[in-house]
């Protein structure tokens, strides 16, 4: 308050230390087939703006079909291996080090063609709560039969449309 008149709210800012840290190996770990998901920062914590999730794939495993998203960006930084991309009609070998950033409404897919573990972040903005999808995803890949039909809408509920 000065001079009697009250501050006001509209512009006072409240500053507070809202940080979220993740060391190598903590979050949680969904793990399906040769393939693991390290859910770092969620939807949850981001207010849905921001997933980003460690991706790790076993040599010569397919991490995504060719598909686009209509809502999503997504970005691929590779920290380890080799991870092979489809992006529109070409294909990146994209060694540890390389950044791929795909747009909404690119078609892309993306797998470990290598004999060797491809570790990588995978970052979706925003990210319309992609941590729903890894969840449904772990559940239908290790069901006994592959429901494709569940398959199917899982991937448009949460903005994959196959290609």
């Amino acid at each position: 308050m000065q001079d009697g008149i009250e501050a006001n709210p509209y512009i006072v800012d409240e500053l507070k230390d809202g940080a979220a840290v993740f060391r190598p190996g903590e979050g949680r770990v969904l793990r399906m087939g040769n393939t693991s998901i390290t859910l770092k920062v969620t939807s949850e914590l981001s207010n849905d703006q921001l997933g980003v999730y460690e991706i790790v794939l076993e040599a010569n495993t397919e991490g995504a079909a060719l598909h686009f998203h209509r809502f999503m960006d997504e970005t691929f930084i590779v920290l380890e291996g080799t991870l092979t991309v489809l992006h529109g009609t070409e294909m990146t070998q994209a060694s540890a080090g390389t950044v791929i950033y795909v747009p909404r409404f690119t078609p892309h897919g993306f797998g470990n063609r290598s004999a060797e573990v491809v570790r990588l972040m995978l970052i979706f903005n925003p990210a319309e709560n992609r941590e729903g999808f890894f969840y449904g995803l772990q559940r239908i890949l290790t069901a006994p039969v592959l429901n494709k039909e569940e398959f199917l809408k899982l991937y448009h509920k949460y903005d994959s449309y196959p290609v």
